[in-house]
Formats: C-alpha cells, structure tokens, sequence
C-alpha cells in the first residue's frame, strides 16, 4: 500500500494498493464520465490489460477509505530512467471530490522515492482541458516531446 495520509474533498483517505485478487474486478469495472471516453479508455480494464500483457506499466488500484473508486498506473524508461504516470480513470461518479488530485499527489510522491528519479513525466490530449489543470497545478511542465497526439508533461523530482 502506498499511503502519505492524503484525503479527498469529502475527508476520506486516499491510498493505492497493487492489483489484487481481492480487488481486481473492482478497479476492471471503472469507468470515466461518457464525455471522457475520447480521452480516456472506456473500462480501465484495458489499463490492466496492458499492464499485464505487455510488462511495462505497473497498475494501482486508488482507494477512497476501503472502495475502489480509480486506477493509475505507472512504469520507469529504462532509456533516460524517468519515471511515467499514465491511465489514470476515476470512476465517473466519484469524481470533482478531489481524488486524482490525491492520487497523483500520492503517487508522485512516492515515484520520486525511487532509485534515480529524477523526473516523472507523463502525457494527455491537448483537447483534455481537466487533465492540464490538474497536472499543471501539480507543478508539471510541458516538455520539449510528444507521445503521439498526446502533450508530455514533466516534473522534476
């Protein structure tokens, strides 16, 4: 569990946990409001999907005091040992209560405790208006690169 005391809006306490057994269908099932599906995937089981599949990106459940209300996950470049934050989905109806504000923080936060961190990155469609707010007031800056039609975002750690 990865816990640095965080509360959401409505005073619950905000950690991540690995995909497990015990919660795993949960995190599957989360889905964005309709109108983020462009932005975002339709289930965050897809998020898991390639977690598991493709070995890369490491998933975490984000839990609001004992539910599951998000995913996001996480993977190190081994080219340029930055750190990256991706496929984060909160579920449509937990949202504007503070909780990828959290899960970002806490995330973050323990990224930058890995063994050379020195940036953490991460991406989103210019047309995500919600997703620039979030990380620009989280101290992100656009970099000087791209993932596709996606803008990168860094924050030195």
């Amino acid at each position: 569990m990865i816990d640095y005391g965080l509360l959401d809006r409505t005073g619950r306490h905000v950690v991540l946990r690995e995909i497990d057994d015990e919660n795993w269908r949960a995190v599957a099932d989360i889905a964005p409001l309709d109108g983020q599906r462009e932005h975002v995937a339709a289930l965050a089981a897809r998020y898991l999907l390639l977690s598991m599949r493709e070995g890369v990106w490491r998933s975490l459940a984000v839990q609001a005091d004992a539910a599951v209300v998000g995913h996001v996950m996480w993977a190190r470049d081994e080219d340029d040992g930055t750190y990256w934050l991706g496929g984060m989905v909160i579920d449509g109806p937990e949202q504007a209560k503070g909780l990828g504000r959290a899960a970002v923080r806490t995330l973050i936060a323990w990224l930058a405790q890995q063994d050379g961190c020195e940036a953490i990155r991460l991406s989103y469609h210019p047309d995500n208006a919600a997703a620039a707010r979030l990380y620009t007031s989280l101290g992100f800056q656009p970099a000087d690169a791209s993932e596709g039609d996606e803008v990168v975002a860094e924050l030195s750690a």
